[in-house]
């Protein structure tokens, strides 16, 4: 990788632009004088650092925790915007790696809830920050626009845990890449409608759906083909829910994907495979769900009382009378989003927590997952192919806390 040690700046010029190429996406350098009310007070950002690790900590009273290895690092790029990766005093584009700021540290601070990292050198402090307008560097009593484009961030002040719900967004966001919800863009190039559908969960939540509808309304397929290929039936339910987030049952994709449940239909409900299993009441549960969502008739479709180890996965319509076995702590540490669903439905407190300040969420040794593209943080993450943060996770977590404000 090539390193660019900075930009000089003449005080002859009023406006100095540039563009870095990154991902066909241009970078606009722009340096102007910094104004007081968006200059970020060092020491808030202590006082916020300070109350989210006391919310961290209370989260993890009751519930595992897992560790990240410890690597210090953060992730900017809120929506549309280009991705940079931060780590270790250095700003790396992505995906091409190049790092176009460089510092030699003496002290950093990576403050999550504020989407901002600060750094302090032999010479300055600098200030790496996001907020709804874009990403911004102040240098030198500068500031240099590094991405722009809005994106709704709710700071949940009336919420129980408003600062670890403010990370968690951020997972969620930071995990768009063109538009396209994908689980974690160090590590998967395509989004997968199961990840997508809880991403739009929580992004309609927030007031964001719009930055997924171009993606959603472009869909031709009922099945994303992304575990190995397969159809999978979950998909179904899934798609038609995307699709009512941001359109409705005139979508051309709905009636295909209707004509499509009947492929997977077995009397009354559909069974197909849903990573590599069959989960009749999941599946049939998002079909319904979905059907619902875009205010279709559901009724040909019942339920079945059948063993489902995913049933409680579907929480916010749990089936009375079903049953869902639980899952076990070693799956609960890999897929930890598995364990935050069951916990929605169950009240247990089962789902880990991590015991890093960064990221929140993550997902273990998935068979589709592509780990060497964690190395462009550690090269650890990779060996232990572990992705982080991951959005399935991110959402599980973000929904609990903000629908039971009193959960541990």
């Amino acid at each position: 990788m090539r390193s660019r040690t900075g930009l000089r700046c003449s005080i002859h010029r009023l406006v100095l632009a540039a563009f870095v190429c990154c991902n066909a996406a241009a970078i606009l350098w722009s340096s102007t004088p910094l104004r007081a009310q968006d200059n970020q007070s060092f020491a808030n950002d202590q006082r916020i650092l300070a109350r989210y690790r006391t919310e961290l900590r209370k989260l993890r009273q009751h519930r595992p925790g897992f560790s990240l290895l410890n690597t210090k690092f953060f992730l900017f790029g809120l929506g549309s915007r280009p991705k940079f990766i931060y780590r270790k005093g250095k700003l790396i584009a992505w995906p091409s790696g190049e790092v176009i700021r460089q510092w030699e540290l003496q002290e950093e601070t990576i403050v999550p809830p504020s989407y901002s990292v600060w750094l302090t050198t032999a010479k300055s402090k600098i200030h790496i920050f996001e907020n709804e307008s874009g990403l911004f560097l102040n240098e030198n009593g500068q500031q240099t626009v590094l991405a722009q484009g809005h994106v709704h961030l709710p700071d949940f002040r009336n919420e129980r845990y408003p600062l670890v719900l403010r990370v968690l967004h951020q997972e969620i966001l930071v995990n768009l890449v063109d538009g396209r919800p994908v689980p974690n863009f160090l590590v998967y190039s395509k989004p997968w409608y199961r990840d997508g559908a809880m991403m739009a969960m929580v992004l309609r939540q927030t007031d964001n759906l719009g930055l997924i509808r171009d993606w959603v309304m472009s869909l031709r397929d009922p099945c994303d083909h992304n575990n190995g290929g397969m159809r999978e039936a979950d998909n179904l339910g899934e798609v038609l829910f995307l699709i009512a987030c941001v359109s409705d049952h005139n979508h051309p994709l709905v009636a295909q994907t209707l004509k499509e449940a009947e492929s997977f239909r077995k009397g009354e409900y559909i069974v197909g495979k849903t990573d590599f299993a069959e989960h009749p009441v999941y599946q049939t549960e998002w079909l319904k769900f979905g059907m619902k969502s875009l205010g279709l008739p559901d009724d040909s479709f019942i339920i079945p009382k059948t063993q489902d180890s995913y049933a409680s996965l579907v929480w916010w319509a749990f089936p009375n009378g079903q049953i869902s076995s639980g899952f076990s702590p070693f799956d609960a540490m890999k897929y930890p989003y598995l364990a935050w669903a069951q916990d929605h439905r169950s009240g247990s407190h089962t789902g880990p927590v991590s015991t890093t300040d960064y990221p929140l969420s993550w997902e273990a040794d998935a068979s589709q997952a592509n780990y060497s593209g964690m190395s462009a943080v550690s090269f650890d993450f990779t060996t232990h192919r572990l992705a982080a943060p991951h959005t399935w996770h991110a959402a599980e977590m973000f929904l609990l806390l903000l629908s039971h404000p009193k959960q541990p």
